[in-house]
């Protein structure tokens, strides 16, 4: 039969189900939460209202319920009878940034949002831990993690840094965001590669300041800072093997507060960005050759500090294969897309992806209004009628990875 969820979004998303009365039920309860979540944001290890709630219904629903790991991150497990052992996680953190949407469930704190979906993906693996703790249907453990600090601070490697793999060992691991922009419900996964490393930057620049009329008598930084961004681009254009990918982005430059001055320092900062490492290290390499070649010439020093702090998202093939299954079974294979758009956004669940096979999907948020912003957009919002969505595909792929033999 076809049942609809009474939420507002974008063309009404009709899902395809057996009747279900529990998930029914449920998705109300969700919805609730997550507007509850979406209205008390927490940004990177402060999230220890989200934390608390996460850990209380999980013990609720009678999971062993792990706290502390990265020090906000939850790890529930539920067990049933010998067998595989997967692992299925979702952020919780909301971004430093000032909402605008309006909507009755906005965020009460100032500079704090939920602005990429994290409220939405919470509520999505709370309700398949529910579902799969009250209905049953597999044989074998599934850990609940909830990462803090997704945003910026690479809580997930931490998580793994802390003894993730080791505490809870597992055969693979899954994560699932949503996408605004793509259609409401459909869902999508690809092998490799599937989002950018992710690599920070600073580069401080000495030279001698002085009077503008007498540039002579400087050793102008700013000059120096104008022709180590054009030959960086270089490394892109000329370096770069041009079908691979790579980004360099200098998105700050700090130097000088008058207008007759020639400065004695400026700063430069930015982001690098690749999918393979044998591109990743050639930039880092080239950004420090050129920038100290070039400031060496003109008589100024230069001191680069480079940051490594998300590597690239790669999806492991066979995981994907259970993915793609998984989305098929709970959407149907027209709405599932099998060749997912690879993009240069970073997201630190690489890192879990480096220490234990997985994959990392997609759920379209919609296209339209709010559900259609970007992520990181003050207008944004999860679309609540995706959440019985994504709770299916967990319960799918838990059930096909997990199976009751009889």
């Amino acid at each position: 039969m076809v049942r609809t969820f009474g939420i507002t979004r974008d063309h009404d998303i009709e899902m395809s189900m057996t009747d279900d009365p529990f998930l029914e039920r449920l998705v109300a309860e969700l919805v609730e939460l997550r507007r509850d979540l979406h209205a008390h944001p927490e940004i990177a290890f402060e999230e220890r209202r989200t934390s608390d709630l996460v850990a209380k219904r999980l013990r609720a629903m009678g999971f062993e319920v792990d706290v502390g790991l990265a020090g906000t991150g939850v790890v529930g497990t539920l067990s049933s009878g010998e067998g595989r052992t997967l692992g299925l996680r979702a952020d919780m953190d909301a971004l430093e940034l000032s909402e605008s949407t309006g909507l009755p469930h906005a965020s009460r704190y100032a500079g704090r949002m939920h602005a990429c979906g994290h409220d939405g993906h919470t509520a999505m693996l709370l309700g398949a831990a529910q579902y799969l703790a009250e209905q049953g249907g597999f044989r074998g453990t599934a850990h609940f993690i909830f990462q803090p600090a997704e945003e910026n601070l690479a809580g997930g490697k931490r998580m793994v840094d802390e003894g993730l793999f080791e505490r809870f060992p597992m055969e693979a691991v899954f994560g699932l965001h949503n996408r605004p922009g793509m259609e409401a419900g459909l869902m999508g996964v690809r092998a490799g590669p599937v989002m950018a490393s992710a690599d920070f930057f600073e580069l401080r620049l000495t030279g001698v300041g002085g009077h503008a009329a007498y540039p002579h008598t400087a050793r102008d930084p700013i000059v120096v800072a104008a022709q180590i961004i054009g030959a960086w681009q270089t490394l892109i254009s000329r370096r770069t093997d041009p079908l691979e990918s790579g980004v360099l982005s200098v998105t700050r430059i700090q130097g000088g507060h008058t207008t007759n001055v020639i400065p004695a320092e400026v700063t430069l900062a930015g982001t690098v960005r690749a999918f393979r490492e044998e591109v990743r290290s050639g930039l880092e390499m080239g950004m420090r050759r050129m920038a100290e070649a070039i400031a060496v010439a003109h008589g100024v020093e230069a001191v680069l500090s480079y940051e490594r702090r998300y590597c690239a998202t790669v999806n492991s093939e066979p995981q994907v294969q259970w993915a793609l299954a998984a989305m098929e079974r709970t959407v149907g294979p027209q709405r599932v897309c099998r060749d997912l758009p690879r993009t240069m956004g970073a997201e630190d669940f690489g890192w879990m992806l480096e220490r234990c096979p997985g994959a990392y999907g997609t759920i379209g948020n919609g296209t339209e209004g709010a559900h259609g912003r970007p992520l990181h957009n003050p207008d944004y919002d999860f679309n609540d009628g995706i959440i019985p969505i994504g709770v299916r595909y967990w319960v799918s792929l838990v059930r096909q990875l997990l199976p009751v033999r009889s």
